[in-house]
């Protein structure tokens, strides 16, 4: 059985991207700054969880020591303001720890696992907001934070060997805490692209950028 991490697991599209695995029969850990928070939706679907906190590299540690091998990495977790970037201070360095660091600490660990081991899919749950071709439109460092989390998609997505995929992905405007109440789509509609992303045939996309299974322009 293939083994899943998907960070942020504990609400909204991570949530529903765990639940989407493993009904499709991977087995998932829910990563979530709040352990009880993340296990409740690890008994909901028959997974397990970890306290992960992608702003604490000793959280990091402990966390990629307890899972151990891993075939597919979803880095969902992501913070949201509302501020102008030259006006954010902890605000830019927590967004940057959680949406860039984070994700490449984790993608350093776990990549050249499954290079070794011949398989792996990371995806990279980015936003249109964080997209040059759509003007850069996001607010304040979450804008900034998914342009670079794009960037390290394609630039590690050139690095990798073997049938190992990573790809980002824009679940689009999805009634979460982060979307509102007022967005189009559900968590499980937002999720699609990401589930398929972590389930790619050895012949699927590599290095791109995905909304509804559609490649869109960085």
């Amino acid at each position: 059985m293939r083994r899943a991490l998907v960070t942020g697991g504990n609400r909204g599209i991570g949530a529903a991207i765990a639940e989407g695995l493993a009904a499709a029969g991977l087995e998932v850990i829910v990563g979530a700054r709040v352990l009880a928070e993340g296990a409740a939706v690890a008994r909901r679907i028959g997974g397990r969880a970890v306290a992960l906190d992608l702003e604490d590299p000793e959280s990091l540690t402990r966390a990629v020591a307890e899972i151990g091998d891993l075939d597919v990495l979803v880095n969902n977790a992501g913070v949201l303001g509302a501020g102008p970037v030259l006006g954010e201070g902890a605000l830019f360095e927590t967004s940057m720890a959680v949406m860039v660091a984070g994700p490449h600490a984790l993608m350093r660990a776990f990549v050249p696992g499954m290079e070794a081991r011949g398989y792996g899919r990371v995806v990279n749950v980015s936003s249109g907001w964080g997209s040059f071709d759509d003007g850069l439109e996001g607010p304040g460092a979450y804008g900034v934070a998914k342009a670079a989390l794009n960037a390290l998609t394609l630039a590690a997505s050139r690095d990798t060997r073997g049938d190992v995929k990573i790809n980002a992905m824009c679940p689009g405007w999805v009634r979460t805490r982060m979307g509102g109440a007022g967005a189009d789509l559900t968590p499980e509609e937002g999720a699609e692209t990401g589930i398929w992303l972590a389930t790619l045939p050895a012949d699927g996309p590599m290095g791109g950028f995905f909304r509804q299974r559609e490649r869109i322009a960085w």
